[in-house]
């Protein structure tokens, strides 16, 4: 197994390094693979490389939603919030719905609390109105109806509750399926591989030195322009190309905790705070996803982790709506932290504006951080059109127009998937029908392909953890399709085993070997 994916990678750097690309995109994040995906629909020839996995940092450390920005309609940002509902409606109905999924949200309203019912009323039906009321109208319900809804719900001085409308995703899929979809329209990608320096000619960057992480292996790739999209890393990445460039970027780092849920919630809160923060309550994978958390930070990207602080901080203010028989400690499954890039300057970080950072160095690398999941389709639209006018033309006249709408991988209905799975006759068997919903909610039709390795091995359709729904064919089909090569890639990103607190001393090892190599050292 550990020679045959060496023997892929080394394939792969050596297309790598073979050719002379219109664009070499450093970055596997948000941003990175949405402009990766865009230019290669758009006829580029393009790479993607990332020196840890795809979506592995800031683009797998999200609240998990895919939605219109209801804080948004405090700062007066009517515009932002309609444009945001038109993404997401499109994701869910058109790009991705076998990954998105509707979610209703609760705001509940207190007795002395920072928002009142007129307000909140008013606040949820504008907010459903920008959406064109796709996911119904927002309305104020009784404390009882809440109730109803989430089980767990605080009721001591409880008003009423606030109803809107929007969606969530497990984001860690959602990178994937987008990576290989850029793969799909013939873009080159390879994760674990490190940026040592950058190559110029004339004083132009013209492309990258890489190391591959796992075998050590350096090689190169040439490119007319090259795309610094590497998130909180972004500034390094340009002092490479000019040890003089000024800051560009702040961070803010952001917490969320995943607990065991111990009853079925029908809806998730949003919880005001304050005048503008609020704490999310999310059921999320048979889970409870809870956060999040909106400070300066400046340490190491790399070393970004929740701490006990951080934990206390998002207990705290999930107890203002959530009792506390449901916030208990031992029931914390999985923290996790990641880090929102922000454009440089003063203020507190949890005011600054949520947008997108563009710059152009001295050697002509375009650098852009920022960026938000609802929207990277977006942004990448964006970024990719302002490539094509540049100031002498790197790109030439190659590109194209770009396709509207294009699907991730694996379009299907899950409710259809589900069932057909669960049905399957050819496999001799049943399927359990929590597995069989679980695979057709990460990977649409694509839990077909799944089946097929069950069908040849009927070991790999046996659960990973008794206790969770994921697989063995997953692991494997990580490992061969999705360019999974650490034990770390498999359990938090190609799987749910982490998040639900089940990768184990013990799974990790099988994985291990089944990834023919131990796991990544740094």
């Amino acid at each position: 197994m550990m020679i045959a994916m060496g023997t892929e990678r080394a394939r792969i750097r050596e297309e790598l390094s073979s050719a002379t690309y219109d664009l070499l995109v450093i970055g596997g994040g948000i941003l990175g693979t949405s402009v990766t995906w865009m230019a290669a629909q758009a006829g580029l020839r393009v790479a993607m490389v990332d020196s840890g996995d795809f979506a592995g940092a800031t683009s797998s450390a999200s609240s998990k939603l895919v939605h219109g920005g209801l804080r948004y309609l405090q700062t007066g940002n009517v515009r932002l919030v309609a444009e945001n509902h038109r993404e997401r409606r499109a994701l869910a109905a058109d790009i991705a719905p076998h990954l998105v999924k509707p979610l209703t949200f609760l705001v509940p309203i207190y007795k002395g609390g920072p928002h009142g019912a007129a307000k909140l009323g008013a606040g949820v039906f504008l907010y459903s109105a920008l959406s064109v009321f796709g996911d119904g109208m927002g309305k104020v319900i009784t404390p009882q109806q809440a109730v109803s809804k989430v089980p767990a719900l605080r009721t001591e001085g409880l008003r009423a509750a606030a109803v809107y409308g929007d969606h969530q995703m497990n984001d860690s899929r959602v990178a994937v399926m987008t990576v290989r979809a850029a793969v799909d329209a013939g873009a080159i990608v390879l994760n674990h591989a490190e940026v040592v320096g950058l190559r110029k000619t004339g004083g132009t960057v013209t492309g990258a030195d890489l190391r591959d992480r796992l075998d050590g292996s350096e090689f190169g790739v040439s490119a007319r322009l090259v795309l610094n999209a590497t998130g909180p890393w972004v500034d390094h990445l340009r002092r490479m190309e000019d040890p003089d460039a000024a800051p560009s970027i702040r961070l803010s780092k952001g917490a969320h905790l995943v607990l065991r849920r111990h009853e079925p919630w029908k809806a998730a809160l949003t919880t005001p705070i304050d005048k503008y923060r609020v704490s999310f309550a999310i059921p999320w994978e048979d889970h409870l996803l809870l956060g999040t958390t909106d400070e300066a930070y400046e340490g190491d990207p790399a070393e970004v982790r929740p701490t006990e602080a951080d934990i206390t901080q998002i207990l705290d203010e999930a107890g203002h709506s959530v009792h506390e028989e449901q916030l208990k400690r031992e029931d914390i499954t999985y923290a996790f932290a990641g880090l929102r890039v922000l454009p440089g300057g003063p203020g507190q970080v949890a005011a600054a504006k949520r947008e997108t950072v563009l710059s152009r160095g001295k050697g002509g690398m375009l650098s852009v951080a920022g960026g938000k999941w609802t929207t990277y389709r977006h942004i990448g639209r964006h970024v990719l059109d302002m490539l094509a006018h540049l100031p002498g033309r790197p790109l030439g006249d190659d590109l194209a127009d770009i396709l509207p709408a294009v699907p991730l991988p694996g379009l299907a209905s899950p409710d259809a998937v589900a069932m057909r799975l669960w049905t399957d006759r050819e496999r001799g068997a049943r399927m359990d029908p929590l597995v069989a919903r679980h695979l057709a909610t990460h990977y649409g039709s694509i839990a077909f392909d799944l089946v097929r390795l069950i069908r040849e091995d009927p070991a790999l359709g046996e659960r990973i953890h008794p206790d969770g729904p994921d697989i063995w064919a997953q692991a494997i089909y990580a490992r061969d399709h999705e360019w999974a090569a650490t034990v770390d890639d498999v359990v938090r990103r190609r799987t749910t085993l982490t998040v639900r607190g089940l990768d184990t001393p013990d799974v990790r090892a099988r994985i291990a070997q089944l990834l023919g190599r131990a796991p990544l050292k740094p």
